[in-house]
């Protein structure tokens, strides 16, 4: 679905149910100025056009005894579309690793992961890049706390309050 494709209704509507999907469709109707029937039949269009991908539930790590949060930065000696589907393969294949990106700059991938310690986070380097041949080097950023987890995304500016006039 085109980004032109989506009109203020239907934003509004992203915009909510990416903070509680669990919202009754009555109150996310009155919030953005539909009826509930309209704002099921535009929630059923976006899930079916995948512009939403998931109805998710978002758990708290420590929970999981995964309390410890790494972002590690690597770099590889060489890259061909082999070697970083490779790399790429593994890294999907891998519990710890909650997200996985491959950038341009200082490294060529950046991962966050979740482990439960650093005797765990050592293990996965050893398995992860210390095993791979193709690994130049490795960097590692540990969290000291979350002060902003990912927030919903919005295409509309925000201004002041609740409202989501024109």
């Amino acid at each position: 679905m085109p980004d032109s494709a989506l009109d203020k209704f239907d934003l509004a509507l992203l915009d909510l149910v990416q903070r509680d999907n669990l919202t009754p469709a009555r109150v996310l109707a009155e919030r953005v100025g539909l009826s509930e029937s309209a704002a099921l039949r535009r929630l059923r269009r976006l899930r079916r056009a995948k512009v939403i991908v998931a109805d998710v539930s978002i758990v708290q790590p420590a929970a999981l005894g995964l309390p410890l949060t790494i972002i590690a930065l690597a770099s590889l000696e060489r890259e061909s579309a082999k070697v970083l589907d490779a790399f790429a393969r593994r890294a999907r294949a891998r519990p710890e690793v909650r997200q996985c990106w491959y950038v341009t700059g200082e490294a060529d991938w950046v991962l966050v992961l979740q482990v439960e310690s650093m005797a765990s986070y050592e293990a996965f380097t050893r398995e992860m890049f210390l095993a791979d041949p193709n690994v130049k080097g490795f960097k590692t950023l540990v969290a000291m706390r979350e002060v902003m987890g990912e927030p919903p995304l919005s295409r509309r500016e925000r201004v002041g309050g609740e409202g989501y006039g024109g």
